[in-house]
């Protein structure tokens, strides 16, 4: 429960954000490739009955998407018709209960402080997601994030309740149903936003990772086998509807979304996409390379001089990238071909391929302007001749960019701080696991990180009752 002093926040902060977020939707509307997919399945589900995609004219079943964004538009369209600025609306609404959310995180941190204190704490919560310009912006875009998060954001204010994380204290059968029921929503709401995001239960893994870290003796033993079951059965509970649908209509038992979205048969470029990690860290290689496959053209020009090691490598690149262009796709014989490349790469150099690449493509992701869905180049260097060649575009990346740097650094600070807060410990496992995960995929998309946002915020807010307080 909020302290008093809270309530008073509550409706500016959310008018505030309320009118950033229509701000983002009138003036900077988006619309990605993945928006297709999502609103073709959405519309084909509600108006069909067929949870699937047209292929040769005929309407097929399709477990290339989970669920659960289709849903959530399918609900829109019944209600509002099928016009994006009603899905970006309802969007706008539920990043504002993700603000409230996260408030209720930073209180759950600063618990057992005083009123005024938490009061302060919550409030800045709340301020600093109302107001942050890079959650609200993908309001304006049909994408996953805005609900992923919220899910994200739910999940994590159910297991900071005292009762999901002192297991210790479980001293009755009383006690120990209390902390079972949170234990099982927990994991629900993650089951849930696993419909959305298939990477969410990493979630549920920082969570049994810092209650068996913080209670991992004999003595407790019981208590953390029975809270691991019980959000492993909360999780498969909304997951099991579908793997009951893939069976009967695929034949075949499928809890998650695919990992490369795949249709059932499509030939994978694997060997491609390790190519790839032996030397990609940027976003906008996902563009020049990554996404141009499977069939369009990829321009040897924007090969950066590091993803070759020799000009005998680069004469391999350049050959296979030309057929690749002459045969208009990727072939399985390229692909091997690609795989092999990536395994010498990886054979020469593996701290590399290993350790430098993931932690730059882990600082890339961080540590970026976000103006992914904005009409700014996010270009910086050289600064001078940045600025001189477009000052607006030049000034407004560079504040984005200093003000994620703020955020980032509110956040280290506060969680070194409370580095002895079993939530802190809980939020920190959550952000490194999810970030080690995404260093891990073909590309490194700066938005995924957004899912983190809300709670490294509600973190940073930790700050501002030690400053007031302290």
């Amino acid at each position: 429960m909020f302290p008093k002093s809270f309530f008073k926040h509550i409706v500016p902060a959310l008018l505030a954000g309320l009118g950033l977020r229509l701000f983002f939707i009138w003036h900077f509307p988006f619309y990605s490739g993945d928006t297709a997919y999502y609103e073709e399945l959405a519309r084909n589900w509600l108006y069909h009955r067929v949870y699937g995609f047209y292929s040769n004219g005929q309407l097929l079943p399709s477990d290339a998407r989970a669920p659960g964004y289709p849903a959530f538009l399918a609900g829109i369209y019944f209600l509002a018709g099928t016009g994006r600025k009603a899905v970006m609306l309802a969007q706008a609404f539920v990043d504002l209960a993700t603000c409230v959310l996260a408030a209720g995180v930073a209180d759950g941190l600063a618990a057992g402080t005083l009123d005024t204190s938490r009061g302060r704490v919550a409030a800045a919560a709340l301020w600093l997601t109302a107001l942050c310009p890079f959650t609200a912006n993908y309001a304006a875009v049909p994408l996953t994030e805005v609900l992923a998060t919220f899910f994200t954001t739910l999940a994590l204010l159910i297991f900071l309740s005292p009762a999901a994380m002192q297991i210790s204290r479980i001293a009755s059968n009383r006690d120990l149903l209390c902390a079972v029921r949170v234990w099982f929503a927990g994991g629900f709401v993650i089951g849930l936003g696993t419909l959305v995001r298939p990477e969410t239960p990493l979630l549920l893994a920082a969570a049994l990772i810092a209650l068996w870290l913080r209670y991992g003796r004999p003595a407790n033993w019981r208590g953390l086998t029975v809270a691991t079951l019980w959000m492993i059965v909360g999780l498969l509970l909304p997951l099991a509807p579908w793997a009951a649908r893939n069976a009967v209509s695929l034949g075949r038992v499928q809890f998650l979304a695919p990992r490369y979205a795949e249709t059932y048969g499509d030939v994978l470029p694997t060997g491609f996409y390790a190519w790839t990690k032996t030397w990609m860290f940027r976003f906008r290689d996902a563009y020049l390379f990554t996404w141009k496959l499977p069939s369009q053209p990829i321009d040897l020009n924007n090969l950066p001089s590091y993803a070759v090691d020799s000009a005998e490598e680069f004469s391999r690149v350049a050959s296979l990238l030309d057929r690749y262009n002459r045969t208009h796709g990727m072939t399985h014989t390229f692909d091997l071909e690609f795989a092999e490349l990536a395994r010498q790469r990886a054979k020469r150099h593996p701290i590399r391929t290993y350790v430098s690449i993931p932690i730059e493509r882990a600082a890339a992701m961080w540590f970026t302007p976000r103006i992914t869905l904005l009409p700014y180049s996010g270009r910086l260097w050289p600064l001078a001749e940045s600025h001189r060649s477009n000052p607006i575009d030049f000034e407004v990346t560079l504040g984005l960019a200093l003000l994620n740097v703020l955020y980032i650094a509110l956040g280290l600070a506060a969680a070194w701080s409370g580095r002895l807060n079993p939530g802190v410990l809980l939020i920190v496992a959550f952000i490194v696991l999810r970030t080690a995960f995404l260093t891990q995929l073909q590309t490194c998309e700066p938005r995924y990180v957004l899912v983190c946002f809300p709670a490294l915020l509600a973190i940073g807010a930790q700050r501002f009752h030690r400053v007031r307080a302290g």
